[in-house]
């Protein structure tokens, strides 16, 4: 990496970001699916900063049991605090950690970004809420008894009816979809809300993502075999179903379904349609109706023909400049480069390249309240 290290300082010249580091994570043997969505979370700022914050306020860390939190945040930190501006880091404590704690990433067969996404956010925030749980166990000797103004927090019945713990996970990748559906019959809209830290799109030949989230929010009625029971009327129902953004997230991640199962052949397909993902992204399908503006900064892309072999790597914008990271490998690529890795407009293509997972982060969100 030696030779690419100093080619990428020499692209970059005196445009090298102050601070900034940019390091590959060396394959372990099939792992490109962990480092390609490590280095998208790397260069997710908030979460980054938060990530390093928590490790910095984190007493005695090193006497902490070891967790995959701990080993995330030991590895980012690790990268920041390098004196170098480029190089490779082996991120060998987590994947060690990551496959002891979940028999899934064990093998050496390839492995679904996606799922492992999945399983670390959600790790994470079973981590952040046991070590809450903790802290409130306790003895509270010092704790003020001004900080329960709002009644006294222990009221609950044993605990049952706590209130859910809202992490630094959740404040960045966390939103809230509600599903509607109305009664045809007696018109009665009923709603209810699941949180979310990703949306899995279902994809067609030649659309893209505005379209895709256009479908995922489409009515569809229930009739027939699948008519609901509405409380009001007491008896099954015709009825339209439609599920809306009732709460954006900051950081909106897109999965593209890009495997699925056909049915003839017994086995997962790769889509390798056209799905054209926009550097900057409009969010319209809220249910305050209200146009969220999200800007594109890391993408997970596939790079192979089937679900259960290929390769995994990441692009990603980092002070304005785009960069390739493939596992050792880091390269600055220009912007226009981004849209090669939209998909293929033709069934059979000789590009197997296709952005997989997308990662926004909303522009002033909290600016866009008229």
């Amino acid at each position: 990496m030696g030779a690419a290290g100093s080619k990428l300082e020499k692209a970059l010249g005196d445009q090298f970001p102050e601070g900034e580091r940019y390091f590959g994570l060396e394959n372990f043997g099939n792992t490109c699916y962990c480092n390609s969505v490590l280095q998208a979370l790397y260069f997710c700022a908030p979460f980054r900063e938060q990530l390093l914050e928590f490790y910095a306020n984190s007493k005695n860390i090193g006497d902490a049991e070891e967790n995959l939190l701990t080993c995330l945040a030991d590895l980012f930190t690790q990268i920041s605090s390098q004196k170098k501006k480029t190089g490779v880091i082996a991120p060998k404590r987590f994947v060690q950690r990551l496959k002891k704690q979940n028999e899934l990433f064990r093998s050496y067969m390839h492995q679904d970004a996606h799922e492992f996404l999945n399983f670390l956010l959600n790790e994470l925030v079973d981590i952040l809420e046991k070590e809450a749980q903790a802290v409130k166990s306790e003895p509270e000797t010092s704790s003020p008894p001004e900080k329960t103004a709002n009644g006294p927090k222990h009221a609950q019945a044993n605990g049952v009816s706590k209130e859910p713990l809202v992490t630094w996970v959740h404040k960045n990748f966390q939103g809230i979809l509600t599903n509607e559906t109305r009664c045809l019959q007696c018109e009665t809209v009923t709603a209810r809300d699941e949180t979310f830290f990703d949306l899995s799109l279902d994809i067609e030949q030649n659309s893209s993502i505005t379209s895709c989230l256009k479908n995922f929010s489409s009515t569809e009625t229930l009739n027939a075999e699948d008519k609901f029971f509405c409380d009001k009327c007491c008896s099954l129902q015709e009825a339209q179903k439609r599920m809306k953004i009732k709460k954006p997230p900051h950081i909106l991640v897109i999965h593209l379904k890009r495997f699925k199962y056909i049915e003839q052949l017994g086995r997962y397909k790769k889509l390798s349609y056209r799905v054209v993902f926009p550097l900057e992204l409009k969010l319209s399908n809220t249910v305050e109706d209200a146009d969220i503006e999200y800007s594109l900064f890391a993408v997970v892309v596939h790079v192979g023909s089937g679900p259960n072999h290929g390769h995994y790597v990441s692009l990603v914008k980092s002070h304005n400049h785009w960069l390739f990271f493939d596992d050792e490998n880091v390269e600055m690529i220009d912007e226009s480069a981004v849209q090669t890795f939209f998909g293929s407009a033709q069934e059979y293509s000789s590009n197997t390249d296709h952005g997989y997972i997308l990662f926004y982060e909303s522009i002033g969100a909290s600016n866009n309240k008229s």
